[in-house]
């Protein structure tokens, strides 16, 4: 990765191709399909004119057409979801049906030679495709396809999150995500850190916050059960003496054949019966025991007959699981989906959301902000040198301070101030007259309007603060000898306000055990992660890195909802 700020997109309409792809006069074929992506007609320094003459075949969908020269020919513009640009394709009425081409959302397949536009002819783009023949296509119904020419918003597209990926700006949004995810998993790998899979279904709840799903089987398993009680009713307390009877009776008829000595066929036989009696006097005693409702003991629900013998949840966090290797394998990060049952409804939460963990040995908190700073610098270069035309779409049609916000942070130092200092600075603008919704005082979490007014107005850059008041923090945060304090930090960007948060671990087991304490919290689940200072404790750091938090600073999207494939929110789980 380069440190320079890329220049416009006019010279960096290759940015996605190698050299020898963009200065080839011939295009490849996409290796596992049958065409030419688009980009590699569009994403050429030359735009493409370069490639005038040759004979391609592309696939798309098409986003506008337009028959002219009275029903002679007709114009598409067809996007194949590799670039922002569309490609215009010419078809002649000779070649094919007209009016199955041009609905908007129509797939297509076709054959032709690309050809520089006329002058004049009012065209945008450099090169065009003439086709020669249409291979394929996928029809459109116009008056029930919902995702028409004119412009839905954002929440309307909500409701088709099965067709929004077709639209500018989701596709946009789904490329600028993928670049983010290419870059974190670039810098770690360049950095000597290893990629660790943390488990979805935990036991701990990280956060200590217990905003958590339960995972359970114990809710269908009794569903289950009650139906089958409906249609077999359990056995009554006579059924089950009856069947004491019987084992009574056959027990004293194997007695009596043993004691008049009959012969041993006779009394494995009636053995046998025994031991049948036995085993249906269990079956019925067991089944007889069953009653509708979950299992409990003592007034609680019994866990214990859950599938994984205990209480289980989805992840809030893969840090305490991670740290387990990098305890042993040094610098490792994890990257994965998190979940938090928190009922908000607010534009900056999501039920389901990403997370990018890094941890690493034999660090403190001030290698713990190098790196954070260093791979969000990373990000915001990855995307102004690999996808500067998809900024340039979200520039356009949502932020218009996006690409230089990027850039701001690429090429700034952050600023560094503890907890204390950036309190001090708020109150002072309090007493100032600034107005705040949340009051300001040592010992508030600061409220997203304090961190935005930190990096936007008063450093107008991004800020990292640390030495955070333990209260507010988790239990797993290095105290400071203050004892008031714990080593935690945030990352502060423009646009959306804390976009990391970590700390130093605290690795002295006694102090650990008394924060638990503090907190509340019961020591047995946390036993396996104890054992981690038990045994060869080391100093280590880590911290956490809101995927989607990222996507929403870089493209300046207000809500987390529309930069996330599909979003999982109260109420909301569709698809």
């Amino acid at each position: 990765m380069g440190g320079d700020i890329p220049p416009p997109v006019d010279q960096l309409a290759a940015v996605s191709l190698t050299n020898d792809e963009a200065s080839s006069s011939t295009v490849q074929k996409a290796r596992f399909s049958d065409r030419i992506r688009i980009n590699s007609i569009l994403g050429r320094p030359d735009g493409g004119v370069g490639l005038a003459g040759q004979k391609v075949r592309i696939s798309g969908w098409v986003k506008t057409g337009r028959e002219q020269g009275k029903g002679a020919f007709a114009f598409l513009e067809v996007n194949d979801g590799s670039c922002p640009a569309n490609l215009q394709v010419m078809v002649d009425a000779s070649v094919s049906d007209l009016s199955k081409l041009i609905a908007t959302g129509t797939c297509v397949t076709v054959d032709g030679c690309l050809k520089i536009p006329p002058e004049g002819k009012g065209t945008k783009q450099k090169i065009e495709l003439s086709v020669v023949e249409v291979i394929d296509v996928g029809t459109v119904d116009p008056g029930k396809y919902p995702i028409p020419k004119t412009k839905l918003t954002l929440e309307r597209l909500r409701e088709f999150l099965h067709l929004r990926a077709r639209t500018n700006s989701i596709s946009a949004i789904a490329r600028i995500r993928h670049a983010l995810a290419m870059a974190t998993h670039t810098f770690f790998d360049e950095e000597g850190f290893l990629y660790v899979q943390t488990p979805i279904i935990t036991t701990s709840d990280c956060e200590g916050a217990g905003e958590m799903f339960q995972v359970t089987t114990l809710i269908s398993t009794t569903e289950k059960l009650e139906r089958e009680l409906i249609e077999n009713p359990p056995p009554t307390e006579a059924d089950v003496e009856a069947a004491r009877v019987v084992v009574k009776e056959r027990g004293e008829a194997v007695a009596q054949l043993k004691a008049a000595k009959a012969s041993k066929e006779a009394i494995t036989a009636s053995v046998a019966e025994l031991n049948d009696a036995k085993v249906h006097l269990a079956r019925t005693e067991e089944r007889s025991r069953l009653k509708p409702g979950l299992p409990k003991v003592d007034g609680k629900i019994d866990y214990s007959q859950d599938f994984f013998g205990r209480q289980a949840f989805l992840t809030v966090s893969g840090q305490l699981q991670v740290e387990t290797y990098a305890c042993g394998l040094s610098d490792v990060y994890t990257f994965g989906p998190t979940f938090r049952a928190e009922n908000s409804h607010t534009s900056r939460h999501l039920a389901e959301f990403w997370m990018v963990e890094p941890e690493l040995a034999f660090a403190d908190l001030e290698d713990d902000m190098n790196c954070a700073e260093a791979y969000v610098k990373y990000m915001c270069k990855w995307l102004l040198e690999k996808r500067y035309d998809d900024m340039e779409l979200m520039a356009k049609n949502f932020d218009k301070g996006c690409i230089d916000r990027l850039k701001l942070v690429a090429s700034t130092p952050f600023g560094r101030l503890t907890y204390t200092e950036a309190i001090k600075i708020l109150e002072e603008a309090v007493a100032k007259g600034k107005k705040f919704d949340n009051d300001v005082e040592w010992g508030i979490d600061l409220a997203s309007e304090h961190e935005r007014y930190l990096t936007e107005v008063v450093f107008q850059k991004p800020l990292i603060v640390y030495n955070y008041p333990k209260g507010i923090k988790a239990f797993y945060m290095r105290l400071n000898d203050d004892g008031k304090t714990v080593a935690a930090m945030d990352v502060l960007v423009p646009k959306v306000g804390e976009l990391i948060g970590g700390s130093q671990r605290e690795e002295r087991i006694d102090v650990i055990m008394e924060r638990l304490e503090e907190i509340g919290l019961p020591v047995e689940p946390y036993e396996w992660y104890l054992d981690l200072r038990r045994y060869g404790t080391a100093k280590h750091s880590g911290f956490g890195l809101g995927f989607e938090r990222m996507v929403l600073f870089a493209t300046g999207m207000d809500n987390i909802r529309d930069v996330i494939p599909f979003p999982r929110y109260p109420g909301r789980a569709d698809l």
